[in-house]
């Protein structure tokens, strides 16, 4: 892990350095642990819990350190709970809210773990943030090359994993033309279930995300992220439908050779 994450990322951060190529990577909210200290892009906050988390912070450290004299742009993204299109492939590691919908197809239900530390079942809160946003807050950097830094990308909200399992089922339900239910109904009716809090995740395990955007911003940021309610009924229904999500592939296609022609203009005028 710290070869992929630490060496290989250092490698790839000093060949975009020789070559005044810009360079938008991989962050994640793991670096902040159990975000007792917040969640801000603070070293004060940076707790990781884990291998995970410490190899992610290692590298934000190298890039911090790099910044002052990067002629290219730089940005690593502290991506929190990402749920949307194209993850089939993260298997195991994929999003809740796409487990929860073959959980559904499957079974009919969906399973949520119990009480943990003071939360109540299924109320361990994550900031979900929809790969839509995501793609859309990765397009705004490429448009703004001037921006570099570490920053949080979630949604800024904090939402229980109860609101993404009644997203789930009920988008499921309207597509078989049925309607609605509250939490209570659905766990009534067998349709959410909770399993006992696994021993293997007692201390290790963040019960409450939130990303604090105040730096993302104070960089010119003004994007609207989607609430779990909306972006999760999106994406169950392209899930039913088989689809990928193309249509903000082609926009990311089409701003990243601007970007591109831009940047090779700007050498040309240099050399």
């Amino acid at each position: 892990m710290l070869d992929n994450n630490y060496r290989d990322s250092r490698v790839l951060l000093d060949a975009c350095r020789a070559r005044d190529t810009r360079l938008l990577y991989a962050s994640s909210a793991a670096t902040y642990g159990d975000g007792a200290r917040g969640f801000r892009e603070q070293p004060a906050c940076e707790r990781p819990l884990n291998v995970y988390g410490y190899s992610k912070l290692l590298f934000d450290q190298v890039v911090r350190r790099a910044l002052p004299g990067a002629r290219s742009q730089v940005i690593g993204f502290r991506y929190f709970n990402v749920y949307g299109a194209r993850e089939q492939h993260k298997e195991r590691m994929a999003s809740v809210a796409f487990h929860h919908f073959n959980q559904f197809r499957g079974d009919g239900k969906v399973r949520l773990f119990g009480a943990y530390n003071g939360y109540d079942a299924g109320m361990q809160e994550r900031d979900f943030v929809w790969v839509n946003d995501v793609v859309a807050v990765n397009l705004w950097a490429f448009e703004h090359g001037a921006v570099s830094g570490v920053f949080n990308l979630g949604s800024g909200r904090a939402q229980p994993f109860n609101d993404i399992a009644v997203s789930t089922v009920n988008s499921l339900r309207a597509l078989g033309g049925e309607p609605a239910l509250p939490l209570a109904a659905l766990v009534r009716g067998g349709l959410i279930e909770y399993v006992d809090f696994p021993d293997a995740l007692v201390g290790k395990y963040q019960c409450h995300t939130q990303a604090d955007l105040g730096a993302l911003r104070a960089a010119g940021c003004t994007h609207t992220f989607a609430p779990v309610e909306q972006g999760v009924a999106a994406y169950v229904r392209q899930l039913a439908e088989g689809g990928r999500g193309r249509g903000a592939s082609r926009e990311a296609e089409s701003i990243v050779a601007r970007a591109s022609l831009s940047e090779q203009g700007e050498r040309s005028r240099g050399d």
